[in-house]
């Protein structure tokens, strides 16, 4: 009978909840939400994750939040973000994508105003009230935040395993309170929090030692040594601890080697930590997986000797700017730590080919090397690589002005699983490197080659032949023109991404091939290319219906007629970068709904 509803009749709640399960985007969930106000009900309550952002007043956002969506479990704030609301929140909103105004002021300010766009301690109040279950909660730089909100936070969601409080400006009474209703925390990231003291890490240490597991402290200057030995004593289960700070010395490290012995992952940042601390790490921290080290001007090779002789299980290594340390300190990771699978070296200025060599040929399970601003490193090492490293999927170079074609060669006809290939400013690389990729490469999806100026079109063309590119970056590679462009419309059809910025030669031949041949592009950086006018633009995007974002500064052939029509002819846009002057009055009004940032004054 025609108006008669004989699903909702006999199917249970139960059920249609468990069939909501299967929708895997927010579009069909919207959609199913609109059938009737059974099924909206329903949905609201399938809900368990909300990131909130973008009101004039976000307490009462969070109030209404509470209200609709009971079953909610991880809640995502960031005042970093900030983008306009909805008119009116009666209306529903985009749940996993609302953005609260930034600001950096802290509460009491004069100013109540500015006050009103940040997450205050009765909005956070209003969030243990309504969401009780919550298990994960995240507040980036919620400066008007302070004890008195954490303090209402732990007393009534005392299930809290995560919790991100990075920048905001709490003390020690909201850690301690922490520490005494939230028996299960497991992960507490406390970077930037400028208020807290030992005092709060050492109770919190106490009271959750048994079940925290990560932990994140930088720029807490009133934070030292004494907290890292209460979490050395009392945190016997940590696995992730990521240190930022000039306050901490060997004896806080120490004491956190010596008592966390599940210890997986360690970032640190400390200038006055020495080789004495490293050397504990690898003594008792034989379970480390990853290891981070930056800025570190106070040890040297002995450190990772240390860590090679006892990290056997090492399968993630970063160093910047490590300036004592030399190939014999990378030789011994490499002989140690056969397991390795990334390798990050960045500005080491004492690591040469030699070192890497030995990674090449002991670390076969290498899947990710990066090389930034190491002069010292050249072809041979990288042959090495090629050779002994068959499983590489990901190479970065940048500023290396000492590897060049034959390298790339040797990495192309080794590592035929390389998918991602990012270049930049090493100007030893060329025509036959690139062309060596495109023949051998086959699964290759990113590929960048800034400001690598002696790849030509003829480079751009084996890529197109034999690539399946999905993401390009050739800005300011001069001497490609659309030739080399042209190869990638008609090669490589998965295209969403390309950067051709900086390219003098490139026109709107070019520019209309992309738009035939790339129907999923969705962003373009054509920044000062001279030669691409409205002509060009108008048939990009007559077929790239897709495009969300078009960075067109500079481009003295582009007027405000080409802006109007990417405007009018993209529905998805949501960034357009131009010159205020190119931005007519009706493009503004048009524009004003769809996309979140516009213009720009240059």
């Amino acid at each position: 009978m025609k108006g008669h509803d004989r699903i909702n009749t006999v199917l249970p709640d139960e059920l249609i909840l468990e069939i909501f399960q299967y929708l895997d985007s927010k579009s069909s969930r919207d959609a199913c939400s609109l059938v009737c106000r059974r099924w909206l009900n329903l949905e609201r309550l399938n809900h368990d994750t909300i990131r909130v952002g973008a009101s004039n007043n976000p307490d009462v956002l969070v109030k209404l939040l509470a209200r609709r969506f009971v079953n909610v479990r991880n809640v995502y704030v960031d005042e970093r973000l900030s983008i306009s609301l909805p008119g009116q929140l009666g209306r529903r909103p985009a749940i996993s994508s609302l953005r609260l105004h930034h600001t950096t002021e802290k509460s009491g300010s004069d100013n109540g105003e500015v006050d009103s766009y940040c997450l205050s301690d009765a909005g956070l109040t209003a969030v243990g009230e309504g969401f009780t279950k919550i298990e994960k909660l995240s507040l980036i730089w919620c400066s008007n935040v302070t004890s008195v909100g954490l303090k209402s936070i732990a007393e009534k969601c005392s299930s809290l395993r995560s919790l991100d409080l990075q920048g905001c400006y709490v003390g020690d009474q909201g850690i301690v309170a922490v520490g005494e209703c939230c028996k299960q925390l497991e992960d507490l990231n406390l970077r930037f929090c400028e208020g807290l003291t030992d005092l709060g890490l050492i109770e919190l240490a106490i009271r959750c030692g048994k079940t925290l597991k990560s932990l994140g402290v930088a720029a807490c200057a009133k934070i030292t040594d004494v907290s890292l030995e209460a979490v050395g004593s009392h945190c016997r289960l940590l696995e992730t601890l990521s240190l930022d700070s000039e306050f901490i010395n060997n004896k806080g490290v120490l004491a956190v080697a010596k008592g966390c012995r599940c210890l997986k992952v360690l970032k640190l940042q400390c200038i006055n930590v020495t080789d004495e601390a490293l050397q504990a790490v690898g003594i008792f921290c034989s379970s480390l997986e990853l290891l981070a080290l930056y800025s570190f001007q106070k040890f040297t090779d002995m450190s990772l000797c240390a860590i090679g002789k006892g990290c056997k299980r090492l399968k993630n290594l970063t160093l910047s700017d490590c300036y004592f340390l030399s190939d014999k300190g990378l030789e011994a990771v490499a002989s140690g730590c056969s397991e390795l699978t990334h390798l990050e070296v960045n500005g080491c200025h004492n690591i040469g080919t030699s070192g890497l060599e030995f990674v090449g040929r002991s670390c076969t399970r290498l899947s990710e090397l990066a090389l930034l601003y190491c002069q010292k490193i050249g072809n041979y090492a990288l042959s090495e690589i090629g050779r002994g490293c068959k499983h590489l999927q990901a190479l970065h170079l940048v500023d290396c002005t000492s590897i060049g074609d034959d390298a790339i060669c040797s990495i192309a006809m080794g590592c035929r699983n390389l998918k991602k290939l990012h270049i930049r400013r090493c100007y030893e690389v060329g025509n036959k490197g690139i062309i060596t990729v495109g023949e051998n490469c086959k699964f290759l999806t990113e590929l960048s080659l800034r400001f690598c100026d002696r790849v030509c079109d003829e480079a751009l063309i084996s890529i197109g032949q034999g690539c399946p590119l999905q993401h390009l970056n050739v800005s300011g590679c001069h001497q490609i023109g659309d030739v080399g462009i042209i190869a990638i419309a008609r090669g490589c059809p998965q295209l969403t991404y390309l950067d051709v910025s900086v390219l003098q030669n490139l026109g709107d031949m070019a520019m209309a091939e992309l738009g035939e041949g790339c129907p999923l592009l969705k962003d373009i950086v054509l920044s000062h290319c001279r030669q691409i006018t409205d002509v060009g633009l108008a048939h990009l995007v007559k077929k790239c219906v897709l495009l969300e974002s078009c960075h067109m500064v500079y481009c003295p052939g582009i007027t405000a007629a080409g802006v109007a029509t990417v405007i009018s002819s993209c529905v998805n846009i949501k960034k357009v970068l131009v010159e205020k002057w190119k931005v007519s009055q009706r493009t503004k009004r048009r524009a004003g709904s769809i996309i979140s940032y516009l213009c720009i004054d240059l």
